[in-house]
C-alpha cells in the first residue's frame, strides 16, 4: 500500500496563506437534483493542522420520502421523529462558521446545504471550500478511481459503514490530515474555490429541462433547449487524459449531475467550451457520472473512443481551461 510520508513539518515553516480551520462535512441526500433534501449531515472540526477538535451528527427529517434508502441506510421511519433542517441549522451554521469547508466532492455537499438554507431563509456561513477530489489530483496521489473508499485506503484509514455521515466524515478527517501535512510539506496550493451561498429559494416547480435531472429512482424534471451562441473558437480536437481542456472543445453531458445542469453547461460555456447536445465522432468529451449506463450518449462514446470523465473531474479541468490556438 502506498502511504504519504506523514511527517508533521516540524523542519518546515507552515504555510501562512493556509486557512486556520476547516470544517469535514458530510450529508447524506434524498437524491441528487435540486429539489432533493438532506437526511443526516455531519460535521468534523479541524484546526489549522487537521487535528480534530470536535464531532457532531444529526439526522434530518426531509418531509419527504428518503430516496435510496439501499445507499443510506435511513427509513421513513427513522426520520420521522428527526428535526427538520431549520431546527439544526443554527446549531450547523455554528460549526461551518469562519471555517474552510471540506468535502468529497465539495461542490455536491456545499450545493446541497446552501439549498437547505435558503429554503431556511439564512444563509450559510461558508465563504471557501476545498475538494479531496481536486486536493488528492494536485498532490499526484496513485489513486485507482476518485470514490472515498480509494483515498481512506491509500491512507490506510478503515472505512466502518460506507454512507453514513458520520463515519464517512469521520474517514474523510483522517484522509485529509496527512494530505494536508503533504501538501504543506511539498509548498502545494491548496485547492480553494468560493462559496456563493444562495439568498432566495422558490419551492415552485422548476422549468423543465433537457435530460432527466431526477432523485434515485424519483420523478424526472425536464427543461425545453436553451439556444446559446454559437461557440467562437475552432474544435481542437479530443481531450487527453493529463492535459488541460482547451476552448473550443466540444463537450457533451448524459445522466445526473450533482451541479444544476443548466448551471455547469453555463459555466462550460463561460470557459470557452462548445456545449454539444448528443455525442458524435467530433465530440472531444463525454461527462457523466454512469459511465457505465446504457444511454444513448455512453454508447455512442463508447463506440467512438470519445474519453469520459465524472462530474468532479470536469469541475476540476474547469479551473485551468486552456486558450484556443
Amino acid at each position: 500500500m502506498t502511504m504519504l510520508d506523514d511527517r508533521t513539518t516540524a523542519e518546515t515553516t507552515w504555510p501562512t496563506a493556509y486557512p486556520q480551520g476547516y470544517a469535514v462535512v458530510d450529508v447524506e441526500t434524498t437524491g441528487l437534483a435540486r429539489d432533493d433534501r438532506i437526511v443526516s449531515a455531519a460535521v468534523y472540526r479541524l484546526d489549522a493542522r487537521g487535528n480534530v477538535e470536535d464531532h457532531w451528527y444529526s439526522l434530518v427529517n426531509p418531509r419527504r420520502d428518503p430516496g435510496p434508502v439501499w445507499i443510506h441506510g435511513l427509513t421513513s421511519a427513522m426520520l420521522a421523529d428527526a428535526p427538520h433542517f431549520e431546527d439544526i441549522a443554527e446549531e450547523f451554521a455554528g460549526r461551518l462558521a469562519d471555517r474552510v469547508l471540506v468535502a468529497h466532492n465539495a461542490i455536491f455537499d456545499w450545493q446541497m446545504i446552501a439549498r437547505e438554507y435558503a429554503r431556511a431563509s439564512v444563509t450559510a456561513p461558508v465563504r471557501q471550500r476545498l475538494c479531496t477530489i481536486a486536493l488528492s489530483k494536485e498532490l499526484g496521489l496513485p489513486l485507482p478511481n476518485h470514490k472515498l473508499a480509494s483515498l481512506a485506503a491509500h491512507f490506510g484509514v478503515v472505512q466502518q459503514r460506507a454512507h453514513n455521515a458520520l463515519d464517512d466524515a469521520r474517514v474523510l478527517a483522517e484522509a485529509f490530515r496527512p494530505s494536508l501535512h503533504a501538501a504543506a510539506r511539498d509548498g502545494v496550493r491548496l485547492p480553494l474555490l468560493e462559496c456563493r451561498p444562495l439568498t432566495e429559494w422558490s419551492d415552485t416547480p422548476t422549468t423543465p429541462r433537457i435530460g432527466q435531472q431526477a432523485s434515485y429512482g424519483g420523478g424526472a424534471t425536464w427543461r425545453t433547449p436553451r439556444k446559446r451562441p454559437a461557440c467562437p473558437h475552432p474544435n481542437p480536437g479530443r481531450f487527453e487524459d493529463g492535459k488541460p481542456l482547451k476552448q473550443g472543445m466540444r463537450v457533451a453531458f448524459s445522466g445526473d449531475t450533482s451541479v444544476d445542469r443548466e448551471l455547469l453547461e453555463d459555466r462550460a460555456v463561460e470557459a470557452g467550451l462548445h456545449v454539444a447536445t448528443s455525442v458524435s465522432r467530433l465530440t472531444s468529451l463525454l461527462v457523466t457520472n454512469d459511465p457505465d449506463s446504457a444511454t444513448s450518449k455512453t454508447v455512442k462514446a463508447k463506440s467512438y473512443g470519445t474519453p469520459v470523465v465524472d462530474e468532479a473531474a470536469f469541475t476540476h479541468l474547469l479551473r485551468d481551461v486552456a486558450p484556443a490556438g
